[in-house]
């Protein structure tokens, strides 16, 4: 007799695995060796239909059984009352499984084993090659079990031949919507309450770097399927690895999740006398109590968990070096140029010294800037591979007291690793080491986002089309062999939950070949700016992403542009302002929602707190004084002690006076953009900061009042649609300088080097608006309020940001009623007749028309007429003369 049977506490992968035997097997008899878990169980209770000729075992003669056929298991312990058909001698073992052979393990004479991520995956490839055909209701079984044991294709077990089977399967008819309700069960009320004490008692051990959650409870009564608690807790709190111990009666339960390929749960609870796969793993514990399980099992995980970091995790790429002939004047302006402290001297690509900052400060102060850094470099050092293991690394440093050490593979220079990226890992790094290709991912202190809480919030806080374009950028740089990183004040938003679709994209390789390969895959077009490694993704709609290779800048001299060099993705952060706008998030596929954090970003996210980088940054870019204000009022923050004493110090300095006009208007036109800027405005007086656009700019002028009657004014605006467009950062702007006089604002225009159509508004308009204001302030209350006409004539010649700053700047409730008036009824008022009725009329073309639509126009306005036939009267009454003579 044949049998297929699995292994005790049966899963929907067993169910699908001997359904799958049994195409291979059709005479052999399908029999449970023992109980299954709870959704198994239902679904038999529920699912008559599904019985597919399963035998109870003891309708089976075990002594008559001559062939074995293990699915999803290998273990004698594990198959019940078959561990003895199994020892028998002359009985012969099939073997079907994805776990991988322990000491123990049973050996048939036929092994298909894979490491996939469910034994129903190696028995669809064997079914593929035999051109076996599956009916619906098989298909579905067996996709059930496929989901169950790879989490929906979604543990990092899941291999492409999962991904392979499960599309077998689909062509096969399986049904998605049977398995879906299957797989997602609800609790019972016994669950519910055991998953509350299981959260009450979670702790985390940190093992080696890596955070193992751990949850225990007891309960007196039985409760079934505490796999499905195990799942619901680890997504719940997000965590990578799960341990829960349940006591339930006499006997104790364990049930474990990993997320990591560092930490194989199925070994691990292979110890207590269980097992399963690297992702999930469960065991019933004899002999051992709740308290003896809970001691024992962090000795088991100390044993089990061994990440391995390397130098390639930490080290930084490209490097800057010199030749081994260029002069110490050479080596101390490269120093200099890129704010580095060591940097190592090649000849022909081969590193054969490191020199210091210090020492070249000091050959150059003894007057040997002229001599080749050959002369005095350092020639005897360690170097490293980017295989290396940091236990090595930091045993040659400590012993060494080596600060820099250079990484190379196949005698070329690959990058750098320094004491401080070294004590910073040391610091920080909680986590397991990054992937083949990726980097350590430093946090100085505060929140440590994992890259599945990025993927978290990429899904639910951003649309459909940014995650569709994520992945397409994603696979573009895969194709490429490049990093793709999405960074700056996008992902600062993200962590923040503010919206914010402006997409800054850096490359580490060639920006501008990276979103031309983009567009002969996508539906936009390129624009690129190849001088600075820069392009623009345009969509039909218009909708922009910015991309740009990884790269540094330097400074010739302070408020000057920078000088831009490529550079890895690390250093191209390193020149951002601040260090909230120095966090990225891969997106390469091996990598996605990886978050680079060498700053510590997410610490002053979570401060609410504003620093710069280095101490020269406001010397270096002193508009970086103006974007400091307007983040910290943007977002809520607090500028850093420090970094405010060093933004006064720039001040003070005189630094503003350095920078160009434009720059510093680009960045009051951001402010006066942003929804509030009047905190930013206020804030950057008490600086003493306006004064050095004008002296008048101080924190003497009362800003608030006139702010606030102009967001007034323009919320108002808005609500009308009039058609007429207001830009409002510009009636801000009105605002803001109206403390000034003719001759003051005409210098700030020319210092700020306004635009000619900007600073018309600015001059002519904003004299005559004022000139006027004044003379309707002093009309007196009691005078007749003036005709339509006359407002019309008063108020036409004015944009509308001037008109709104007239209403938010006068004191008289009647004027703001009166520009008001002109805005909703007058501002749009046309005669009917055109310039053929007048011809019709007989009246030769020439500037007496200009004169009768004048007239037309104010009549109208005053509604002395009002319909086509009262204007055609009107003129032939008035213009009678030109009508008769022509002229």
């Amino acid at each position: 007799m044949d049998v297929i049977t699995t292994h005790i506490n049966a899963d929907f992968d067993c169910l699908g695995s001997m359904i799958a035997a049994k195409r291979l097997y059709p005479e052999a008899e399908m029999v449970f060796p023992g109980g299954q878990e709870r959704s198994l169980r239902e679904f038999f209770l529920k699912s008559a239909q599904y019985a597919f000729g399963f035998k109870r075992i003891r309708d089976i003669n075990l002594k008559e059984i001559t062939r074995l056929i293990l699915v999803d298991v290998r273990q004698a312990s594990r198959i019940g009352p078959f561990s003895t058909v199994a020892r028998r001698p002359g009985v012969e073992i099939h073997i079907y499984d994805h776990h991988a052979a322990k000491a123990g393990s049973l050996h048939g004479v036929v092994e298909y084993v894979e490491p996939v991520g469910s034994t129903v995956t190696v028995f669809c490839h064997l079914l593929m090659e035999k051109h076996i055909e599956l009916t619906a209701d098989e298909a579905t079984m067996m996709m059930l079990g496929l989901y169950e044991d790879t989490g929906s294709l979604t543990f990092h077990t899941t291999t492409v031949k999962d991904y392979q089977a499960a599309a077998y399967l689909l062509s096969h008819g399986a049904n998605l919507n049977i398995v879906a309700d299957l797989i997602v069960q609800e609790l019972t009320p016994d669950q519910v309450r055991l998953l509350n004490d299981l959260i009450a008692s979670k702790a985390i051990l940190n093992i080696r770097g890596i955070n193992v959650a751990l949850a225990h409870a007891s309960i007196d009564h039985f409760v079934g399927d505490i796999a499905t608690l195990a799942h619901k807790l680890k997504d719940m709190e997000n965590l990578d690895v799960l341990f829960i111990i349940v006591r339930m009666e006499r006997r104790v339960f364990m049930v474990a999740r990993s997320r990591l390929k560092e930490v194989h749960v199925g070994d691990i609870l292979q110890e207590f006398g269980g097992g399963g796969h690297a992702s999930a793993a469960s065991c019933a514990v004899r002999d051992l109590t709740l308290l003896q399980v809970l001691e024992k099992l962090p000795t088991v995980l100390q044993q089990h968990i061994q990440p391995q970091w390397q130098v390639r995790h930490l080290m930084s790429t490209p490097v800057k070096s010199v030749a081994v002939n260029d002069s110490i004047a050479t080596a101390h302006q490269t120093l200099s140029r890129y704010n580095i402290n060591t940097i190592p001297v090649l000849s022909q690509n081969e590193v054969v010294g490191i020199i210091s900052r210090q020492l070249i400060d000091k050959a150059v102060y003894h007057g040997l800037k002229d001599q080749p850094v050959s002369e005095i470099m350092t020639s005897d050092f360690h170097q490293v591979t980017p295989q290396t293991s940091i236990d090595t690394l930091k045993a040659l440093i400590i012993e060494s007291n080596q600060r820099f050490v250079p990484v190379v593979e196949d005698g070329r220079l690959a990058g750098a690793v320094t004491r401080t990226d070294l004590l910073r890992h040391l610091a920080s790094s909680v986590g397991t080491p990054p992937r083949s290709g990726e980097r350590s991912l430093v946090s100085r202190g505060g929140r440590s986002y994992k890259a599945a809480q990025i993927q978290r919030l990429i899904r639910n806080r951003l649309p459909k089309r940014i995650q569709k374009l994520f992945a397409q950028l994603g696979q573009v740089g895969d194709e490429l062999d490049v990093g793709v990183f999405v960074v700056g004040g996008f992902v600062r938003d993200l962590l923040l939950n503010k919206e914010n679709f402006d997409l800054d994209i850096v490359i580490e390789g060639d920006g501008v070949a990276f979103a031309e390969a983009f567009t002969r895959e996508s539906d936009c077009r390129v624009r690129c700016h190849r001088k600075f490694g820069t392009a623009v993704l345009i969509y039909p709609d218009d909708f922009k992403v910015d991309i740009a290779s990884a790269r540094m800048e330097y400074y010739l001299q302070p408020g000057a542009l920078p000088d831009v060099e490529h550079a890895s993705v690390k250093m191209d952060l390193s020149r951002r302002d601040f260090t909230v706008n120095t966090l990225a998030i891969s997106l390469n596929r091996q990598s996605f929602g990886e978050l680079l954090d060498y700053y510590g970003g997410q610490r002053d996210i979570d401060d609410k707190a504003l620093r710069v980088l280095h101490n020269l940054s406001f010397v270096e870019d002193p508009t970086r004084v103006f974007r400091a204000v307007r983040f910290e009022q943007r977002l809520g923050f607090q500028i850093g002690k420090q970094t405010e004493h060093l933004l006064h110090s720039a001040v003070r300095l005189g630094l503003l006076e350095k920078v160009s006009g434009k720059r510093i208007f680009n960045e009051l036109f951001l402010i006066m953009n942003e929804p509030q800027p009047l905190p930013a405005v206020a804030r950057l007086a008490r600086l003493d900061v306006l004064r050095y656009l004008h002296p008048a700019l101080t924190s003497k002028v009362d800003y608030s009042k006139f702010f606030d009657e102009a967001r007034r004014a323009m919320d108002w605006y808005d609500l009308l649609y009039t058609g007429h467009p207001c830009e409002r950062w510009l009636c801000y702007f009105l605002v803001f300088t109206s403390a000034l006089d003719q001759a003051g604002i005409r210098n700030l225009c020319r210092r700020l080097q306004i635009i000619p159509r900007y600073k018309a508004i600015l001059n002519q308009q904003r004299t005559n608006a004022l000139g006027i204001l004044k003379r309707l302030e002093r009309r007196k209350p009691d005078m007749r309020p003036p005709r339509a006409s006359s407002l019309y004539r008063w108020f036409q010649p004015f944009s509308s940001e001037i008109l709104l700053f007239m209403m938010a700047k006068t004191s008289r409730e009647q004027v703001r009623q009166w520009i008001s008036r002109y805005i909703t009824h007058l501002r749009d008022v046309q005669p009917i007749l055109t310039g053929k009725d007048l011809d019709k009329l007989g009246i030769a073309p020439g500037p007496i028309f200009r004169a009768i639509f004048d007239d037309l126009l104010n009549a109208r306005l005053d509604e002395r007429v009002m319909t086509a036939d009262e204007e055609r009267a009107m003129v032939q009454r008035k213009y009678a003369k030109h009508i008769e003579t022509g002229a």
